[in-house]
């Protein structure tokens, strides 16, 4: 049984390997099912092999069809999502607030983003040991590898709360087969010394094949930082200056930009370069990104893709909270409202509804149906409003907190911040992160560490807690979890399940 479980465990990942730089990069063996650890790790070749398919579980919230998709989770859960696709009920438990265990969605996070980090353990066991591997190469490989586990445990622990922290290959013998749940506390600790460690492994600022870079490091560890700083763990102003530093090593660095179009968004020219700091890999005719279908308007024959699902988009009273002259809400810039006729393009069809066009890829949806667009992780301009955020937070308003804060606004075409008191400029750094960073599973992690949420009748912050969705429903504390997947529960007596669900 031991054996069969060594097996199985290398072929998941084995199996799930696609080059991190998005190309047509194969494993070239001929027959992966006879691997097993014990022959696997034996040349240097195995160690890039294994690492990359770490990367492989990033993609898989991704998926979308009329069942909806998981990356919409966080997504609906911010009260600003709007979808027509009835059959999706994952969508609808989230979005009502009447979510439960059973949700496919927090499924798909925790069994795909497990399954990365068992990747991740079985390369930082065996990495460092495969025979003739060049030292300074493996040190990156682990680099990646300690950089993708504190991704995958970032995420868990923000939608989860108290998670099986898991660090060692587990087989059928092990005690960690059925763990029981750390703290948030002990999850941080480790997110931040595998971040550390992934920042000491000698990666390059910039790598625009796709793979992990310094800038990506440096710029997760910020986010980390301010997560710390808020809730659940309240570290306060030492986390609040670590944020800050760590964004500002990225900034300093000169390495990266914002875009000077939102064009450049679903470009897929602009992959892993300039303003995409990390990405989630994806190739066209090979592996091609998986949303467009759901982030058009249901059954409009506007796509050349056979299937309209309507599955997601933005509610009309979020996008009239933006200032009017916000060039972000200007048609197919952020969102879009109308398109051509799939048969006839001078024929021009009302969608009845603001849809998500940051994501969009015009080749896919006009004449492909076969997207080569990346799914943005880290953006720069996520980078420079942790900055203008943490630092304020550290010292209030200064010259290099309003340069940052306004870099995003100006590209919008509207003015910069100046002469605001240190509570006036926090609100209108988060008013800018909720409008700039907008579906981009970014907002509900905001909400949670802070506690607040955007009132778009006031434009104000409410507090979570009773905060009332534009469309009726009232949050209420159970809400700043997701419920740990009903399987999960049933497979392993030793998890406790979240207050409410």
């Amino acid at each position: 049984m031991n054996k069969i479980s060594k097996r199985i465990g290398l072929l998941t990942t084995v199996l799930s390997i696609f080059w991190a730089t998005g190309c047509s990069d194969f494993l070239e063996e001929s027959d992966p099912s006879n691997f097993t650890v014990e022959n696997y790790f034996t040349q240097p070749a195995h160690g890039r092999s294994s690492v990359n398919a770490i990367y492989a579980p990033l993609r898989d919230p991704l998926s979308s069809g009329f069942g909806g998709g998981a990356w919409m989770m966080t997504e609906f859960a911010t009260g600003l999502a709007a979808t027509d696709l009835g059959q999706a009920v994952n969508s609808y438990f989230i979005k009502d607030l009447r979510n439960t265990s059973d949700n496919g969605y927090g499924q798909t996070y925790w069994t795909s983003y497990y399954k990365g980090i068992a990747g991740a353990n079985l390369s930082i066991a065996k990495v460092p040991g495969i025979p003739g591997i060049d030292p300074n190469e493996a040190k990156k490989l682990l680099g990646e590898a300690y950089f993708l586990r504190a991704f995958y445990y970032f995420n868990l622990v923000r939608m989860f709360g108290a998670i099986p922290l898991v660090t060692e290959p587990v087989n059928l013998q092990s005690e960690q087969l059925k763990p029981t749940q750390a703290t948030p506390a002990q999850v941080y600790d480790l997110i931040v010394a595998d971040l550390t460690t992934a920042e000491a492994s000698g990666l390059p600022w910039t790598d625009n094949t796709g793979k992990v870079s310094l800038g990506a490091v440096k710029s997760l560890l910020s986010q980390v930082y301010l997560t710390m700083a808020g809730f659940p763990l309240q570290k306060g102003a030492t986390h609040y200056d670590l944020a800050a530093k760590k964004a500002k090593e990225v900034i300093d660095s000169k390495q990266f930009k914002l875009f000077s179009s939102y064009n450049d968004f679903h470009d897929p020219a602009k992959k892993n370069i300039e303003e995409n700091i990390f990405m989630i890999q994806f190739k066209t005719q090979i592996l091609p990104s998986n949303w467009q279908v759901s982030i058009i308007p249901y059954n409009k024959n506007i796509s050349q893709y056979s299937d309209e699902t309507g599955g997601i988009y933005a509610t009309s009273d979020f996008v009239k909270s933006y200032d009017p002259a916000d060039l972000r809400i200007k048609e197919k810039q952020f969102y879009f409202t109308k398109f051509t006729n799939e048969a006839n393009r001078n024929l021009e069809v009302d969608l009845g509804g603001y849809f998500i066009y940051k994501h969009f890829d015009t080749v896919a949806q006009t004449s492909t149906a076969n997207s080569d667009l990346n799914w943005a992780v880290i953006r720069y301009a996520d980078v420079l409003l942790t900055y203008a955020e943490a630092a304020n937070e550290v010292s209030g308003p200064s010259a290099d907190v309003y340069a940052a804060a306004s870099a995003t606004r100006l590209r919008a075409q509207l003015p910069a911040l100046a002469g605001l008191t240190k509570d006036a400029l926090r609100e209108a750094i988060w008013r800018e992160r909720w409008y700039e960073l907008s579906f981009e599973n970014i907002t509900w992690f905001d909400m949670v560490r802070l506690r607040k949420a955007f009132n778009l009748t006031t434009k104000k912050f409410d507090n979570y807690v009773g905060h009332k969705f534009s469309y009726g429903p009232t949050l209420t504390e159970r809400e700043l979890l997701f419920p740990i997947p009903t399987p999960e529960m049933r497979n392993n007596t030793n998890l406790k399940q979240n207050a409410g669900y």
